[in-house]
């Protein structure tokens, strides 16, 4: 099984989404990402053993407890920004507690055999890849005249485990396990 750890986004930011993907797609023949798709990924784990699905979750579960935080979506942008970009992302902006979660992930899960990361952790939404070269000046403006983008901010007080595997003409991801925050704060 090929999994991953991300946190979903709710209904109202992927109404936003779709509405700024709506606008996006006429302008460049690329490989958009389905709606349904769209997530903030915490840690790619990579191929991991069915026999082994639940000591994964049970490790997760084990996270240190932690509050929940705010996140902002907002700027589009291009990686990398130079002539031939590979990605169009939307920035996800959540300060530290973000980057803690990812980094607590990437941790216990090296105890476990999962590779570490060689990039420093960079959130971001993918709205589309670029894998082959194509026309982008009318993407290009049209990004440009929608900036600052600005897509909204939601409550992020858990994070999912993620199924990939492969569709006809994109991946489809399963939701497996959810993980829960223990807000040290909360009420005796």
């Amino acid at each position: 099984m090929r999994l991953f750890t991300a946190v979903d986004l709710p209904k109202n930011i992927l109404m936003r989404l779709d509405r700024l993907l709506t606008a996006l797609r006429p302008e460049a023949l690329i490989k958009w990402s389905p709606l349904d798709n769209l997530h903030i990924t915490t840690k790619f784990i990579g191929e991991w053993p069915k026999s082994r699905l639940e000591e994964l979750t049970a490790a997760l579960d084990e996270l240190p407890a932690r509050d929940s935080f705010e996140v902002e979506l907002r700027d589009l942008g291009w990686y990398p920004p130079e002539r031939s970009p590979r990605v169009l992302w939307v920035g996800v902006h959540a300060g530290e507690q973000l980057r803690a979660l990812a980094r607590d992930t990437e941790e216990l899960l090296g105890k476990y055999g999962v590779a570490r990361d060689e990039r420093p952790y960079s959130p971001h939404l993918t709205l589309a890849r670029i894998t082959s070269p194509v026309p982008l000046r009318g993407l290009r403006e049209k990004v440009a005249e929608l900036q600052p983008a600005a897509l909204g901010r939601f409550t992020v007080s858990s994070f999912q485990l993620y199924r990939s595997d492969p569709g006809s003409t994109s991946s489809i991801y399963r939701k497996l396990h959810e993980i829960r925050f223990e807000t040290a704060m909360a009420a005796p």
